[in-house]
């Protein structure tokens, strides 16, 4: 047998290992929420009786999180993505004074600490009247993906030729309308891929979701489950079906997504 047909065997039993390594701890969440009234010392490895018990329970004490989580994680997305394509749009195409330096200053804001912001924002909402409120919690959480697409879509938006831009303003366009009908569309993949990223980000997000929400008026499944969680501790089954509900709506996402992600990463590397 060929040496190169023993590496690539190799490397593809190596691939596979890593990867059940890495699904593991997935399957075993599923496996326990498919074994209704098993205790977690005596889970077996397989589900031979399967039932949706706990998946029942979970989805009646977790139902209005998972829709709270929903309609913030979505409100991030559009408020996100209205605030980051122009700026993108303008550090890319307009030459505007300083640009590197706004990019620089742009990627610092991802290190400073989560703590900080949350802390620093509930003091603005008191004054503000947005503590508990699904407004406050979206702006919130649209902060966390916003350096991230600002960069990821001026990384693409550098690339697109100035000529089409003033091709379309020859034809009567303005800049906004040239911004809106033809800079847009040409960077669909980036732009789904900065949502994608936005949505993940507000849908796990723990941080601001115990900061800035001192009732139960608002409550993301984060949150919920944290609670949740502290009250069953002892009831693993429920647990982890409320778990695996709650990863679902982002694994769907990711499915759907992903040749646009893909494009959208790698869209701005080629000019």
């Amino acid at each position: 047998m060929p040496a190169r047909t023993l590496r690539r065997g190799s490397n593809t039993v190596i691939a596979l290992v890593v990867l059940a390594i890495l699904l593991f701890p997935l399957y075993w969440m599923l496996n326990i929420a498919l074994q209704p009234g098993e205790s977690l010392a005596s889970t077996s490895w397989f589900p031979t009786s399967p039932g949706w018990s706990n998946f029942e329970r979970a989805l009646d004490s977790q139902g209005g999180s998972l829709v709270t989580s929903l309609v913030v994680a979505l409100g991030a997305v559009v408020v996100c993505l209205a605030m980051a394509a122009p700026a993108a749009y303008g550090l890319a195409q307009l030459g505007l004074r300083g640009g590197r330096s706004i990019v620089f200053g742009t990627l610092i804001t991802q290190m400073v600490p989560g703590i900080v912001i949350a802390n620093a924002l509930y003091s603005a909402y008191v004054d503000l009247h947005l503590v508990n409120s699904l407004p406050g919690l979206i702006l919130a959480d649209a902060s966390l993906g916003l350096p991230f697409s600002i960069v990821l879509l001026r990384a693409f938006m550098v690339s697109i030729p100035k000529e089409i831009v003033e091709a379309a303003m020859v034809d009567g366009a303005n800049r906004f309308t040239a911004f809106v009908r033809i800079v847009l569309p040409i960077s669909r993949n980036s732009l789904i891929t900065a949502g994608l990223f936005t949505f993940l980000f507000a849908w796990s997000d723990f941080m601001f979701a115990l900061t800035l929400n001192t009732t139960d008026d608002v409550k993301p499944i984060t949150l919920s489950m944290y609670e949740y969680i502290g009250a069953h501790v002892s009831d693993w089954g429920a647990v982890m079906a409320t778990a695996v509900v709650s990863a679902v709506p982002a694994a769907i996402l990711l499915i759907l997504a992903q040749k646009y992600v893909a494009a959208g990463i790698t869209g701005g590397s080629v000019k």
